[in-house]
């Protein structure tokens, strides 16, 4: 199956590198970027040069696409790809909240939408206890000052981050309003939620923590058929809002969907 990836940051470029390394079933056809001549001398280096198309091509040129974009071009990138038919792997899956019509679009045509586990722990617990009735999920995520900078809730509520010396609480709310208060850092309190009971009755807190250098995520799951408390602490990348382990997660995703033997729900 033919795989494309729109976006070439720290995410992107990692899950392109290793689709042309080799992943059984699938073949790396394309790419979208905004400045493709950032990326040139990387890409030419490949053992298969891939094709980079402006976002529009890339539905016709693969089977796959692979979203590693900014949250604003989610609708573009996906819309095309599941009213064909065919699957799109988001990453920004806070932006679905605000085209969840993606998801009757992709109904209609036979089309799927996958969310990577990403940075969190779990998943498959919270989708299984999501069966039967699930009470109640909190997750709480500690990040380091610099992770959050540039947040629209930061800027809209004049919170001053480089000034905080001790770890302070600075939101608690809907995973919902996480999402659009943190577009870039809360990506996994959506994942979260739509594991769960839905982002209107999942709780967030976030608190900024100059004690920390990676990002915390607890998460505690009260329902039916268990009660249960997962941790994770993720090593940033060479971006601050996003952990190492997020890119490996798509490889890994990417890798289960055409493996000989899939481990997990």
């Amino acid at each position: 199956m033919r795989v494309a990836v729109a976006g070439l940051g720290v995410i992107g470029t990692k899950v392109a590198k290793a689709l042309d390394e080799g992943m059984e079933g699938l073949a790396l056809a394309a790419v979208s970027v905004q400045n493709a001549e950032k990326h040139r001398a990387w890409l030419s280096e490949l053992k298969t040069i891939p094709a980079v198309l402006p976002i529009e091509a890339l539905a016709d040129a693969a089977d796959i696409v692979v979203e590693c974009a900014p949250s604003k071009l989610v609708r573009s990138i996906v819309a095309p790809v599941v009213g064909c038919g065919k699957c799109a792997v988001v990453l920004s899956v806070g932006a679905l909240l605000e085209n969840d019509d993606l998801i009757e679009l992709a109904r209609e045509n036979g089309g799927q939408i996958v969310v990577p586990t990403g940075a969190l722990i779990g998943l498959d617990a919270v989708t299984a206890a999501a069966v039967g009735t699930i009470h109640s999920v909190q997750m709480v995520t500690r990040k380091p000052v610099g992770g959050l900078a540039g947040a629209p809730y930061i800027v809209e509520n004049n919170i001053d981050i480089e000034r905080i010396t001790e770890p302070l609480k600075i939101f608690d709310g809907t995973a919902r309003e996480a999402a659009k208060g943190f577009p870039a850092n809360l990506n996994v309190a959506v994942a979260l939620s739509l594991a769960g009971i839905g982002p209107d009755r999942t709780r967030v807190q976030i608190w900024a923590d100059p004690t920390v250098r990676r990002n915390v995520h607890r998460i505690e799951v009260d329902s039916d058929s268990a009660r249960f408390s997962m941790s994770i602490e993720n090593i940033p990348s060479e971006n601050p809002r996003t952990g190492l382990i997020t890119a490996l997660s798509v490889i890994a995703c990417l890798r289960k969907l055409r493996a000989s033997l899939r481990v997990g729900t």
